[in-house]
Order: structure tokens, then C-alpha cells, then sequence
């Protein structure tokens, strides 16, 4: 498979949807299947395009039994190694091409295990309301498993509309997004919108994430130019909004950037996020070099330039709590992880000697 045996119209379909040279070069040991895109996924089944148009996937029966972890499936933005069905509008995925990045969450329940919400994301906007939904704490949180997904972060402040006092809304998350560009939009009224258009390059792909009835879905048909998602209203009471997006899609935008759409979560619950802490906290990671121990918890142990920063004001402590609350969070989470794997470990372990004695007897 080359660019060159790609027909025209076909190698114009799959760049529409990000294909280039880099993605040509890792389909080279997947040479007797065709490559696609997830756009779409409902349960266990994918829609991709693929060079000849818009399919429905499963993954192969192989791809199952090798599977090691529900992450390994694919998700919306991966890139595919797949085999068309003749004559049929569907297709067989056989692998899933690395992934430049993907963001991850622990999945809903109590099982311990990561939830890929969109892969291959190349700009990630957090989206946060300016009405009485607006928390500093929630875009913290989301700004750490953001910088751990290898997208670039961008805030955007939706509902500008209905804020007196923007640019202090803007201000408080400088304060704790440093290095991350930060927008203030009206994505009903269009307010701010043209300062995306740096982001629209043609070929990238764009994510949106955020609670429920923050505008993500009225940000997507603004930046559509047409209802591609149906948008709901929020709950006057509180401020919330009920789930619009039920699923995760794709779509391509008019400029040639492609978009992400996801549903609206309640809770982001952190998976294996320690380099996005780091990054997403940057100053106090900065304070912390300066403490007289290396080992330092900035509690109570004396020569904490972290706590002196709190203690004369340039720190907000608030903003020193979530670093505390993140990072217990993360250990504790990696406790489970462990737990579960020492079991697995266990379990294999206890089923091996049957086996050998099983083996033994049959050549006896």
C-alpha cells in the first residue's frame, strides 16, 4: 500500500481525515489491508471511512483474543489496518495503528480499568462555562489528564454572553493554567470565535471536553456552520445541563480541521496521570525545587518554599489542596492497579502446576 497506488479520489477522502506520509509508513506491515479512521462508535461497533467512503467495523476474532485490556480496542480518531467485506458496507479491523496521543480516564464502576476517550487528538479544548457551573477546580483536573494525553490544551470560557466580569474570569484561570492559552467565547452569539481559527489547521483534529451543557455541542455547529449536534437547554436551577452527545464522532469542519465531539462528564476520575500532574502544576513543581528536603509533602516540615508561598500570598492555597487531592488520588489508584495485577499474577500462577501435572500424566 502506497500513496501511489491510492487512487486520487480515495488518498483525498482519508487526508481529509488526517492521513499523511507518517501514517503511510506504519500501514507499510499491514500491506494486504486498507487503512481507515474511527469516526464513530456505538458499543462494540465502529463507524470508519475508510478511501472508499463510510463503513461499519468490528474487530476480528483474533483482535479480541489478543486484546490484553479494553484500551487496546479501538476508539474514536484511531487509525485502523482493516479489510473491506466484498460487496458489503462493512469492514473487518485486523490492528490499530500507534497512537500519538490519546486521552484517558478510569472507567465508570468499580472496576479497575482505563477508559480511552478519543485518540489521536492533536489540540484538546477544555471547555468551562461562565455562568454558576464555572470551577477552577474541575479545569485543574482536566488540565491533568490533558497534558498526560499528548494534546496540546486550550481553555475555552463558553457563555461569555452571560458574564459582568470576563476578563477576571480569564485572569483566575491564568492563574492556575500557566502556559495554557485561554479564550473567552459566546459560541451562540459567535463572540470570540474567530480567535480559534488558529487552532483549525487543515488535517488536525480537534477534541472538546467538559461537563454537561457547557456548549460543546453549540461550539460545534458555530464552528460547522450548521446543526450537526442538537443542543439542549440547562437546568435554570443549578446551572447544568442534561446529556446532549451520547456518543463520541467525528467531524470534519469547513477549513479542514476535524473535531471531536463527546458527551458531557459528570466526573473526570484520573488514570495514571503523574506526568500531567506535574505539568499541570507546574508552579508548585517549580516551588518544590527550592525546598530544603528533596522528599518535601508541603504539610509541615520546615524550609517548604511551598508553604511560604502559600503563607505570603503569591500561591493560592486552595490551588495547593488540589495539588494534594491529585496526587492522593493517583496514588491511590496505582495501589489498586497493583492489587489487581498481583492477582492476575496469582491466578496464573495457581493454574500452571495443574497444567504441568496434566502434561506429565498424559505422557505417562
Amino acid at each position: 500500500m502506497t500513496l501511489l497506488k491510492l487512487k486520487q479520489e480515495q488518498l483525498a477522502r482519508l487526508t481529509a481525515f488526517g492521513w499523511n506520509e507518517q501514517r503511510e509508513a506504519e500501514m507499510g506491515m499491514y500491506g494486504e489491508y486498507e487503512p481507515a479512521r474511527v469516526i464513530a462508535q456505538h458499543s462494540n461497533l465502529y463507524r470508519i471511512v475508510t478511501g472508499s467512503g463510510e463503513l461499519t467495523a468490528e474487530v476480528s476474532g483474533k483482535f479480541q483474543f489478543e486484546a490484553a485490556a479494553r484500551s487496546d480496542y479501538p476508539a474514536v480518531g484511531d487509525w485502523l489496518a482493516v479489510k473491506e467485506l466484498p460487496g458489503e458496507s462493512r469492514a473487518i479491523i485486523h490492528a490499530v495503528l500507534p497512537r500519538r496521543s490519546a486521552m484517558i480516564r478510569k472507567a465508570a464502576g468499580p472496576m479497575v480499568a482505563e477508559q480511552v476517550i478519543g485518540a489521536n487528538i492533536d489540540v484538546l479544548f477544555i471547555v468551562n462555562a461562565l455562568n454558576d457551573d464555572f470551577n477552577l477546580r474541575k479545569i485543574e483536573r482536566y488540565l491533568v489528564a490533558a497534558w498526560d494525553s499528548g494534546a496540546t490544551p486550550v481553555v475555552l470560557l463558553t457563555k461569555s454572553d452571560l458574564c459582568s466580569d470576563t476578563a477576571a474570569r480569564i485572569a483566575d484561570v491564568e492563574a492556575v493554567a500557566p502556559g495554557v492559552p485561554v479564550h473567552a467565547i459566546s459560541a451562540l452569539q459567535g463572540g470570540g470565535i474567530d480567535a480559534l481559527a488558529s487552532y483549525m489547521r487543515p488535517g488536525s483534529t480537534i477534541g472538546v471536553t467538559g461537563s454537561s451543557g457547557v456548549g460543546k455541542s453549540t461550539l460545534l455547529n458555530r464552528l460547522a456552520g450548521e446543526e450537526l449536534q442538537q443542543v439542549q437547554g440547562i437546568r435554570e436551577d443549578d446551572a447544568r445541563g442534561r446529556h446532549t452527545t451520547t456518543h463520541r464522532e467525528l467531524f470534519p469542519l469547513p477549513g479542514g480541521a476535524l473535531m471531536m465531539d463527546t458527551p458531557g462528564m459528570r466526573e473526570l476520575q484520573l488514570w495514571e496521570a503523574d506526568e500531567g500532574r506535574e505539568e499541570a502544576f507546574a508552579d508548585i513543581e517549580a516551588l518544590a525545587l527550592s525546598c530544603r528536603f528533596r522528599d518535601c509533602r508541603h504539610e509541615s516540615e520546615l524550609g517548604c518554599a511551598v508553604k511560604a508561598a502559600v503563607q505570603d500570598g503569591s500561591l493560592d492555597s486552595r490551588r495547593l489542596g488540589s495539588y494534594r487531592k491529585t496526587g492522593r488520588e493517583l496514588a491511590h489508584q496505582a495501589r489498586k492497579e497493583r492489587a489487581v495485577s498481583q492477582r492476575l499474577k496469582k491466578n496464573a500462577a495457581k493454574r500452571q502446576p495443574a497444567a504441568g501435572r496434566n502434561d506429565r500424566s498424559v505422557e505417562d
